[in-house]
């Protein structure tokens, strides 16, 4: 237990101080905010702090806070300090200065201003990969909260032969229809509070449940990592692949630019963005901490029958019983949907720049909705129909989603290099997440299968090549931001 209160200690105590210190580099000021100067009644639209501050971390909150966790854990109770660690000096950093950076360019969404940052040949690339996540993000937050719905509400099978499952998921996919067409202030705005209450009582519903539980959490010895560590992997890369979302995720800079646009004081960015984030990893380590409870009575391994989605209604009945545990449910129903319906809006508000469509106009809006949703409907079917779809779907996604953030994090890093500020706040972790994601893609079966090469569990070659890459990294951000300097800031966006 001393562990896991160490983690909660570093999260809070860590994150009150990193998130001041990140709050004086970039300096928020009195000037007007997007939702101020450029108020379209649509995407534009001013509201009150705690309900962004609410609406953020229900945008952030996907099922990966819950299911990565479930499954780090695995990995020994190191992870009670690296989720909390990873959490304050990578996810809640670029979460805020993603947000505090859309802001200062006009409520800009993230492909424009990575083309302002690091160029147009970074954004082609960029635009493809952030489009893929996006679709991948709705059909994940379809189908995950559409299965626990029908299995621990319903009590009924998920297989694809079960029409309700499919009825589900059509309900979900109508309510993303609505909230991505709708002003942000009349769906969004409004049913998020509600949302919130769930999530409120079944993250607090846990944390009481690790606490009080008669079975204490095991505590790290690092002088035995390694017989700690149940799943025989590597921890870089596949500890920090696996977490995903509960240390660092790409998605959430896309989420930030969003609310970017409803922020009527900048001031309030530190609450809004990095505060949340905090909150996110608040949220995994209750989790994990309760994974690690009921790991041994259900025999839950990597490799055992029971799987990451059951222990959701295994821990939640074990800790509140069957009652309590509807709350708990509910509340990790709540989080995919509260990602999923902003991920497709955000997809809708990145394609309209790119292509300059007015999205004022109620026709236009439907017009892009449309082509996002149909291609998002054939990721979710293949991903039911398919024996492995939705394994296959979930690697996908979690690397895909680790892989944008270092995009954000290089592009942190030359806005704070041009305006002669500590850029490396951005750069240092951009660096350990471009070594783990490539390390990871490079050897992973889903990739490039160097395993084939090395071996299943060597990963000598992978590292080799993720260092070079790194490098080059790092020599194109520095080198951008010295190239082109403050003269940056008078790109058009």
């Amino acid at each position: 237990m001393i562990t896991f209160l160490i983690g909660l200690a570093i999260l809070i105590g860590g994150g009150f101080l990193y998130g001041t210190f990140c709050e004086k580099l970039f300096q928020p000021d009195d000037r007007k905010t997007p939702a101020v100067a450029s108020y379209d009644g649509v995407d534009y639209v001013g509201m009150k702090k705690w309900k962004n501050s609410l609406i953020q971390l229900l945008n952030i909150a996907g099922t990966g806070p819950i299911l990565g966790p479930i499954q780090g854990i695995l990995f020994g109770p190191l992870a009670f300090l690296t989720i909390p660690l990873g959490c304050v000096l990578a996810g809640a950093m670029h979460d805020y200065f993603s947000g505090m950076i859309s802001m200062r360019n006009n409520g800009a969404q993230m492909p424009k201003m990575i083309q302002k940052y690091l160029g147009k040949n970074v954004r082609s690339f960029y635009n493809v990969v952030i489009m893929i996540l996006m679709l991948l993000v709705g059909a994940v937050f379809i189908y995950t909260p559409g299965d626990l719905i029908v299995g621990e509400v319903l009590k009924q099978p998920t297989t694809s032969s079960n029409p309700t499952t499919w009825i589900v998921y059509a309900l979900i996919f109508a309510y993303y229809l609505i909230a991505t067409l709708f002003p942000i202030d009349q769906i969004i705005g409004r049913v998020y509070p509600i949302f919130g209450a769930f999530l409120v009582l079944s993250a607090v519903g846990i944390f009481i449940g690790v606490i009080v539980h008669p079975v204490q959490l095991q505590n790290v010895d690092f002088s035995n990592l390694a017989a700690q560590n149940k799943t025989n992997l590597p921890w870089i890369p596949i500890f920090f692949i696996t977490v995903a979302c509960g240390i660092l995720s790409g998605f959430h800079a896309t989420q930030a630019t969003l609310i970017s646009r409803s922020v009527t004081k900048e001031k309030e960015g530190k609450g809004t963005f990095f505060n949340m984030m905090l909150v996110e990893g608040f949220i995994a380590m209750c989790w994990a901490a309760g994974t690690m409870i009921v790991a041994d009575k259900v025999g839950y391994s990597m490799n055992s029958a029971v799987k990451a989605p059951a222990m959701i209604g295994i821990i939640s009945r074990d800790f509140l019983g069957s009652f309590g545990a509807i709350f708990a449910i509910i509340g990790v129903i709540v989080l995919p949907i509260t990602s999923g319906d902003t991920a497709l809006r955000s997809l809708r508000l990145i394609i309209a720049e790119r292509f300059n469509i007015d999205q004022v106009s109620k026709t236009k809006r439907l017009a892009v909705s449309a082509g996002i949703f149909i291609p998002c409907a054939a990721i979710l079917i293949f991903a039911k129909l398919n024996p492995n779809g939705f394994n296959l779907l979930w690697r996908y996604f979690a690397f895909t989603n680790q892989f944008i953030a270092i995009f954000a994090l290089s592009m942190i890093s030359v806005y704070l290099f041009i305006h002669k500020k500590n850029g490396w706040v951005a750069l240092l972790p951009g660096c350990f997440y471009t070594f783990v994601v490539m390390s990871f893609i490079i050897h992973a079966p889903i990739g490039f299968q160097m395993y084939r090469l090395e071996g299943a569990k060597s990963y000598l070659y992978s590292y080799i090549l993720s260092g070079a890459i790194t490098v080059v990294y790092a020599w194109y951000t520095v080198n951008y931001a010295k190239k082109h300097g403050i003269s940056i800031e008078d790109r058009k966006i």
